[in-house]
């Protein structure tokens, strides 16, 4: 049989333009959610390559919980097409005993009011003759939109940042 795959697919708006979005959410990551999200975040580091596909970074997480921390590789970059595609390889929900590994790709797109339109599309890689539904997720999909929205207000309050 082999390996199940869930997919979640997620769309998100804001009135924040994509471009700005994407430069606070995935490109200055590192430097933007530990200073916007001191607790929850304690520090994103590059651990292996230059930031770029193939790279792997590690996300340190500053309260105890499910996990410490997450690595995950970066499998697309895409500044122009404001694409960005990881996958999670370490830590998180891969601690337990039902997930083999979760691949993520986000896209930011304007929309006609100035804002972004942004999807976010999870595959959930289940180990054979398990499953997974959403509410198994939803401690963690609620947290990753904690910090969107906190990093979002940054945006709306400082409307010279990352522009």
């Amino acid at each position: 049989m082999g390996v199940n795959v869930t997919t979640f697919t997620d769309e998100f708006t804001s009135p924040v333009p994509a471009a700005r979005l994407f430069k606070a959410l995935i490109l200055d990551a590192h430097n933007l959610y530990p200073k916007i999200t001191p607790l929850g975040i304690k520090s994103i580091d590059t651990i292996e390559g230059d930031g770029g596909p193939g790279s792997i970074k590690q996300i340190n997480f500053a309260l105890d919980g499910q996990a410490t921390y997450v690595k995950h590789k970066v499998d697309a970059l895409d500044e122009d097409k404001m694409v960005y595609a990881y996958t999670l390889i370490e830590g998180g929900e891969l601690a337990t005993d039902k997930i083999e590994l979760i691949s993520y790709n986000m896209t930011f797109e304007s929309s006609p009011s100035g804002g972004c339109i942004g999807n976010n599309t999870s595959k959930f890689h289940i180990k054979e003759g398990l499953e997974i539904k959403e509410e198994d997720i939803k401690e963690g999909k609620e947290k990753a939109f904690g910090v969107f929205k906190a990093i979002e207000a940054f945006l709306l309050e400082n409307p010279n940042a990352y522009v």
